[in-house]
């Protein structure tokens, strides 16, 4: 079962989003075995790392895993991080024993500046959870299929962590499905709602997607945490039938 969180957040407050976080999955009672918050869930998107970020040594990894073992789920979304003189948007994937794995975003939003501010990650992030495989990607990473591609069936799901904005919904509402659909896999998207301290208004538009590209779940413009389950029977059955997979192109990113 996996469990998204689709919230509106509290620009530049690390500690209250903590807070409010907090409550918020105080809420989540079902069994779940991942949850999974926005893109930079401690501050809003921001090219504020400077003054904003924190080391690894910083609160919101043990927030995580105090989360994680509370709830006896890996949880999942990226925040701001500095190491040496580098800042990094960063997931951390978090597991219930305090052990964890993180995947630095690959490609940056240069239209906001990202480019400017935050290193781009190197090597993609595919954990494994009660048999299913994961490949956890950030925002932007959406409009990449080359980097999103799943080579000879790594994953089983894909997910985005977002804070994609309104204005280019289209965008994503498109693309979720067509990764779904190309990478034979399933693909969920957790987006963020609310307006952030720029003025950039967010419909959330959080969505499960199904191997054929089906909506499985949708919710845009509230704030909602939704639990579902997804058929791993089914997958395997429609990559059996279906192995499109076998014709993919072998290609290595340099």
């Amino acid at each position: 079962m996996v469990t998204l969180v689709q919230t509106s957040l509290h620009w530049h407050q690390p500690e209250k989003n903590r807070e409010m976080l907090t409550k918020k999955l105080s809420a989540v009672t079902q069994p779940t075995s991942l949850i999974i918050l926005p893109e930079m869930f401690t501050t809003g998107f921001s090219m504020a790392a400077p003054a904003l970020a924190e080391t690894m040594a910083g609160p919101t990894l043990p927030w995580l895993a105090t989360q994680a073992a509370k709830h006896q789920a890996v949880l999942t979304g990226s925040y701001i991080v500095k190491e040496k003189d580098q800042y990094f948007n960063r997931l951390v994937w978090m597991q219930p024993d305090g052990n964890y794995q993180y995947y630095d975003k690959r490609h940056l939003f240069r239209m906001a500046g990202e480019t400017d501010i935050y290193t781009a990650g190197e090597q993609k992030l595919i954990p494994t959870l009660k048999g299913w495989r994961v490949c956890p990607l950030i925002c932007y990473d959406l409009r990449f299929p080359v980097w999103s591609r799943n080579h000879q069936n790594q994953y089983d799901l894909l997910l985005y962590v977002a804070n994609w904005p309104e204005k280019r919904r289209s965008a994503w509402q498109t693309l979720l499905p067509a990764r779904a659909i190309e990478n034979l896999a399933y693909a969920i998207g957790v987006n963020r709602v609310g307006a952030d301290g720029n003025g950039i208004t967010y419909t959330g538009d959080s969505a499960v997607h199904d191997f054929l590209g089906q909506t499985i779940w949708h919710q845009s413009n509230e704030e909602v945490i939704q639990t579902l389950t997804l058929d791993s029977t089914a997958l395997a059955a429609y990559r059996k039938a279906f192995p499109a997979y076998l014709d993919a192109d072998n290609f290595q990113i340099t």
